[in-house]
């Protein structure tokens, strides 16, 4: 008897122990990827062009296929599937994402030469703490089968409230711990540079740009409250959840002076997140179902099919999204034509 390739490469998904000195590396290339950015971009406060974003996104996108070609390599097909499935649906879910950054950045009227480092340490942050919520995760769900449950019926209301919402006007309203800062701490009218503290007759006080930061930052963490059950859903491996993160959270920032105003003509991109939310959450029940053995083997969906799905949507979604702006746009031409 010859024992089914799929399930030994199931099987080496389960057993994966990636030593702590891969652990070491990784975290040592990402820190020196955000520290040639750090050096060469914010080297001197400018106002990103569309071109230098453009580079900085292809890097940043190469960066990540090729250590998702270095998973495929040194580990097998299943775990690179696993971590390019996790890949794209954290970035796709960050590209919605920008609009909240545009939002608080709007809000705080961020000069466009600083709002590069904003996003830059915010991002950071917020990838600090995403380490701390994959490590939650991941103990949770290795302890209690059940948290699978929880997981895929909470992306389920998650993608019915974004299919609620999609019609309702984005507003950026200051959360609990944005609030908790201005009242704790006397905060600046204006920027002064690139300055987080400024002191000023004897007194200390923060600036609008460290207080934007932190905003950007908790928005980063409110959205991986989302995004880390879904990529839960793809993998229960620690190592590729995080690096998964890592490498979308690190093209995110450029890919907002890339993209800018191209988010709004994405009209249907949160219609095709929640339809992509909505499939992990049912992949999660089912593999927790297919756990206690309630349902056969055959429906707990592979992640060649969830990457094909997921791939899919987005591509619809963009077309549509895209061919709806082009509609809308010759209409208004030909009513602006009738009325002049």
């Amino acid at each position: 008897m010859f024992a089914d390739p799929a399930l030994l490469a199931q099987a080496s998904t389960d057993e994966l122990d990636v030593p702590w000195w891969v652990w070491l590396a990784t975290l040592g290339g990402l820190a020196a990827l955000l520290l040639l950015d750090l050096v060469i971009v914010d080297r001197k406060p400018h106002e990103v062009t569309t071109g230098e974003a453009a580079r900085w996104v292809t890097f940043y996108i190469a960066c990540a296929i090729l250590f998702g070609l270095g998973v495929w390599w040194f580990g097998d097909a299943h775990l690179a599937v696993e971590y390019f499935t996790g890949y794209i649906t954290e970035y796709s879910l960050s590209v919605d994402n920008l609009f909240i950054f545009m939002v608080i950045m709007a809000s705080f009227a961020v000069p466009s030469i600083h709002q590069h480092r904003v996003l830059l340490i915010g991002i950071l942050l917020a990838l600090v703490m995403r380490g701390v919520f994959i490590a939650v995760g991941a103990a949770l769900i290795n302890q209690f089968v059940w948290v699978f449950f929880v997981f895929g019926a909470f992306l389920l209301w998650t993608a019915g409230s974004m299919l609620r919402k999609k019609d309702e006007d984005e507003e950026y309203r200051e959360n609990v711990l944005v609030r908790w800062v201005r009242k704790v701490f006397p905060v600046t009218e204006d920027y002064h540079g690139a300055k987080s503290t400024v002191k000023i007759d004897g007194r200390r006080y923060l600036t609008p740009m460290l207080v934007v930061i932190i905003a950007i930052g908790s928005a980063d963490l409110l959205f991986a409250v989302d995004s880390i059950p879904a990529i839960f859903g793809i993998t229960q491996e620690p190592f590729l959840v995080f690096t998964a993160n890592a490498f979308a959270l690190m093209g995110l920032r450029q890919l907002y002076f890339l993209i800018g105003g191209l988010v709004d003509k994405l009209v249907y991109l949160s219609v095709g997140l929640a339809v992509i939310l909505g499939f992990i959450g049912l992949k999660l029940i089912l593999h927790a179902l297919h756990e206690y053995h309630v349902v056969p083997e055959w429906l707990d969906v592979s992640n060649w099919m969830s990457l094909g799905f997921i791939v899919l949507v987005l591509a619809v979604t963009t077309w549509a999204s895209l061919a709806k702006t082009r509609r809308d746009n010759t209409r208004q031409g030909q009513v602006r034509s009738e009325r002049s």
